[in-house]
Order: structure tokens, then sequence, then C-alpha cells
């Protein structure tokens, strides 16, 4: 038990010194809010039409951490792509399927229903389908991004 202790007292201390600047180059306000709350808009040009968007937390397009819900309708997808950041994502509601890999394929995607979460290390080839509405909320650093493995399957292009 000797041992125990300043074996966890270090271990905490090592986990603030690594997080201590990532900590200073958050936003200098806190944000508190019920689902009643969050205003949903359009959703971004860089994910299929149809889905919408409620930032929670940060800026995905500036240094730091940031939090956003994505609402999906019924029928819902995004084709095989990848992203710069680590990107954590738990579904608040409905059932979203996600697989891995550069070529989309339902049949090769798990299920994961409310309160189940997919975290994953920048570069992961993945893809999205969800058959009923569904939100999801993302945690992530900006800046991020979104490349599609096939190009053509970039709803920026076709804008």
């Amino acid at each position: 038990m000797q041992s125990f202790i300043p074996r966890v007292t270090l271990c905490a201390s090592a986990v603030l010194f690594v997080l201590a600047p990532a900590l200073a180059q958050q936003q200098s306000q806190h944000v508190m809010a019920n689902s009643s709350d969050i205003k949903w808009t359009a959703g971004p040009s860089s994910i299929p039409k149809g889905a919408q968007v409620a930032l929670l937390y940060g800026d995905p397009a500036k240094d730091g951490v940031f939090v956003l819900r994505l609402k999906f309708p019924a029928n819902y997808k995004i084709p095989p792509h990848t992203h710069s950041t680590d990107e954590i994502v738990t579904v608040v509601s409905g059932e979203v399927n996600f697989g891995m890999g550069a070529t989309f394929d339902p049949a090769k995607t798990k299920a994961l229903a409310a309160g189940g979460i997919i975290a994953m290390p920048p570069g992961t080839q993945h893809f999205v389908q969800s058959a009923q509405e569904s939100v999801v909320q993302v945690s992530s650093r900006g800046p991020w991004t979104i490349a599609y493995v096939n190009p053509a399957d970039d709803p920026r292009k076709s804008q």
C-alpha cells in the first residue's frame, strides 16, 4: 500500500503535466446546457445533406478542443472518410452503424445504441449509416478536417 500511493501521485502528476498546455488553450468560458437548450442548424457542407449540427463547445475550425452534436435523419449515410485528429463519437439517441475501411459495406458495420462510443485515431478510414433518426456527439480537437477516401463522395464538390 505504501508503494501504491506514491505511484498514483506520480501518475496523476504526469497526467496533469501533459494536460496542462491543452487545458490552458481551451476557451475561457464554461458551458452548461440541457438538451432543450441546444440550437440545431443545417449540417456542415462537408457531410451529406440532411444532417443537423449543434456546436456545444469550442470551434472545430480553430486549434483546441470542441464538442458538437450531429442529428442524422433516418436512412442517412456518410461515405468512407478520415479525420486529421482523434475523434470520439458517442451515440446520444437512436442507433448508428459504424464500419471501418475504404469501401462502404453495410454488412461490415457494428450498431451502436444510445450510450455507445467509438474512438478513432487520426487517419482511421470509417463510414457511418443510420436507419433511424439518431444523435451523436463528436469530441475532438481542431482544426477538424474530413477527407473522403473517394474524392467523388465529397459533398463539397457537388456545390
